[in-house]
C-alpha cells in the first residue's frame, strides 16, 4: 500500500470499514516500528484528541497486525522519546586484559616448554618477568591458572601453538631396502601381484608374476586371495618350479610379501630378502 502513512483521517475511517474481513500481516520488526513512526508523525498524534487518538490505534492494529499491548507500548516509546526504533542490543562484555599477544606469547612458551601443566607454565611466565626482567611477561606473569586454561582453549591459542609433523613411516625390520645385485648369477627374484579384475560382480584372481633378473625365466601364479592362507602356497609352488635355486627375492612394500611368514620361507631357502623403496 503505497504511501498508508499520509492518509487523511476521513480515509482511514473509511479504509477500517472496507477491511473489516481482511486480515494484513506486517515485515520485519524493524520496518513495522519504522512505518508506525512516519504514520504518528504524519497524523500529529501529540496533538489529537482522544476520538482521533483511537482512530488511528484502531489503524495501526489492522495495518500491522500487533495486539492492542503491542501498539500501545510502541506509541507510548513515540510520545516520550519521539521515535520507536529500537537501539541495537549491545552485549555488556568485560575489558580485555590479555591481547592477543599475549596469547602468541603463551603458545610460544608452550611450544618451547612441550606445553607443561597450568602451575608450572605460570611459574615459569612468573620467572621470566620477576628473575629476567622480559617486561612482555608482564601481564602473563600475574595470571591465574585457571585462565591460563582459559587462554589455552581458545581458537587464536589451537592456531598459534599447534605443532605440524609429516608422517612417520613405520619401519619393518623385514628385508633390506635395496635393489639386487645377482652379479651374473640366476636366482634372484622379482616378484609383483597384478589384480585380475571384477566381471559382472565376480571378484577376479590376483596373478602372481615371478621373473628372474639375470635369466628373464618367468613363472605366474593364481590366488583367490592374497592373505597369507592363499598366497603362501601358491608362492611356494611358483618358487619350486625355477630350475636353479633361489638365492634372492624381491618385492615391493606391499604386506602380502612383507610379513613374518614370507621372511620365514625365504630363510629356509637361504634366499636373501630385498624390497624397494617406498612410492
Amino acid at each position: 500500500m503505497q504511501n498508508a502513512e499520509s492518509l487523511s483521517r476521513d480515509q482511514i475511517r473509511e479504509f477500517l470499514r472496507s477491511s473489516e474481513p481482511i486480515e494484513f500481516t506486517s515485515g520485519g520488526r524493524k520496518e513495522r516500528c519504522l512505518w508506525v513512526e512516519r504514520v504518528l508523525a504524519a497524523q500529529k498524534y501529540r496533538d489529537l484528541g482522544k476520538r482521533e487518538r483511537g482512530l488511528v490505534r484502531a489503524y495501526l492494529r489492522r495495518v500491522t497486525g500487533l495486539s492492542q499491548a503491542q501498539t500501545t507500548r510502541l506509541i507510548r516509546r513515540f510520545l516520550d522519546y519521539g521515535v520507536i526504533c529500537a537501539k541495537p542490543y549491545q552485549r555488556h562484555t568485560f575489558a580485555v586484559k590479555y591481547t592477543a599477544e599475549d596469547i602468541a606469547l603463551l603458545a610460544e612458551v608452550d611450544r618451547a616448554h612441550g606445553r607443561l601443566s597450568g602451575p608450572a607454565t605460570r611459574r615459569i611466565l612468573q620467572r621470566a618477568y620477576e628473575q629476567f626482567g622480559e617486561k612482555q611477561y608482564e601481564r602473563l606473569a600475574k595470571i591465574s591458572v585457571a585462565h591460563l586454561y582459559n587462554l589455552r582453549a581458545r581458537a587464536r591459542y589451537r592456531n598459534q601453538a599447534a605443532v605440524f609433523e609429516p608422517t612417520q613411516s613405520t619401519a619393518a625390520a623385514i628385508g633390506q631396502r635395496r635393489q639386487p645385485d645377482p652379479q651374473g648369477r640366476p636366482g634372484y627374484v622379482r616378484v609383483d601381484t597384478v589384480h585380475q579384475g571384477d566381471s559382472a560382480g565376480a571378484k577376479g584372481v590376483y596373478h602372481i608374476n615371478a621373473v628372474d633378473a639375470v635369466t628373464q625365466w618367468q613363472v605366474v601364479g593364481c590366488a583367490e586371495k592374497i592373505s597369507e592362507a592363499y598366497l603362501l602356497p601358491v608362492l611356494a609352488a611358483v618358487l619350486a618350479q625355477f630350475p636353479f635355486p633361489i638365492r634372492g627375492f624381491h618385492a615391493d612394500n606391499g604386506s602380502e610379501y612383507i610379513n613374518h611368514r614370507v621372511a620365514e620361507m625365504l630363510r629356509k631357502l637361504h634366499a636373501e630378502f630385498t624390497k624397494s623403496r617406498a612410492c
